[in-house]
């Protein structure tokens, strides 16, 4: 277990490359260094092809880095049944996936795939988990795939923490929704992290959800990150000229820097 002073997900110079077509090996990641604690919420910001959404894979190891750890309560996640972790630290991917059936079936899905007793979709726990995602149990037995897009990314939530869940991985969720619904969804995650005492990394291109919903900011550029800290900090008054010059042509922090 982790000692009191250490979060409870953290990455340790964590670096990591890919094969390029010239054989090559082509740096994504460089000596890497994050944490996100309980109840926290930790935005992973910066252009495409910044690194972003690998970093997030290697949090749940559905890509392995060439050097350095990551840790999950104190224990390096390398120790752990991919099943088991991917259960610890579900990643909520960009576009909704939900199996053919019911809400009700993807909801035991994880179950089914840890071989672990089917949850009790009846039972106060569920419905509180239900409750907290804005998901209607009138939608239990509807057909998954016929959900709204915002339905849909609710319901993939909710299976998400159907489980042993600590940490939430989130790689752009409100990238396909309206306005209105991603505000709803970014204030569904704020209260997940305080209700459940989630840890969740939330990588995304939108600073204006960025500033309704994280507590921290990491601005990754080129596989580095180059500046962390509280969320008002780094997008209103950041410390490199690299954050400044990012930051510069986004409306809505030029919009709240001159109110």
């Amino acid at each position: 277990m982790m000692s009191p002073s250490e979060p409870l997900l953290s990455a340790r110079a964590v670096s990591f490359s890919r094969q390029a077509d010239d054989g090559k090996r082509q740096p994504i990641l460089q000596e890497t260094d994050l944490q996100v604690d309980s109840g926290e919420i930790l935005a992973v910001v910066g252009p495409s092809g910044s690194g972003k959404s690998t970093l997030l894979r290697l949090f749940n190891r559905l890509l392995e880095p060439d050097n350095g750890q990551i840790l999950l309560d104190g224990q390096d996640i390398r120790t752990l049944p991919p099943p088991l972790l991917r259960a610890r630290i579900p990643l909520v991917a960009q576009k909704p996936f939900l199996f053919a059936g019911t809400v009700r079936n993807n909801l035991q899905v994880p179950a089914k795939l840890r071989r672990a007793p089917l949850p009790d979709l009846d039972g106060p726990d569920l419905r509180k988990t239900l409750e907290l995602c804005q998901v209607n149990p009138s939608w239990l037995d509807r057909d998954a795939r016929k959900l709204s897009i915002g339905q849909q990314q609710r319901v993939c939530v909710a299976r998400s923490l159907v489980g042993p869940c600590q940490a939430l991985l989130l790689d752009e969720p409100t990238s396909a929704l309206d306005r209105p619904t991603a505000d709803q969804l970014a204030q569904t995650f704020r209260q997940l992290a305080r209700q459940r005492g989630l840890a969740m990394i939330f990588v995304t291109h939108d600073l204006r959800i960025t500033e309704r919903c994280a507590d921290r900011v990491a601005l990754l550029l080129d596989g580095a990150v180059v500046e962390e800290g509280p969320c008002a900090q780094v997008l209103h008054e950041p410390a490199t000229d690299a954050a400044r010059e990012f930051l510069a042509s986004d409306p809505v922090v030029k919009g709240a820097a001159a109110e």
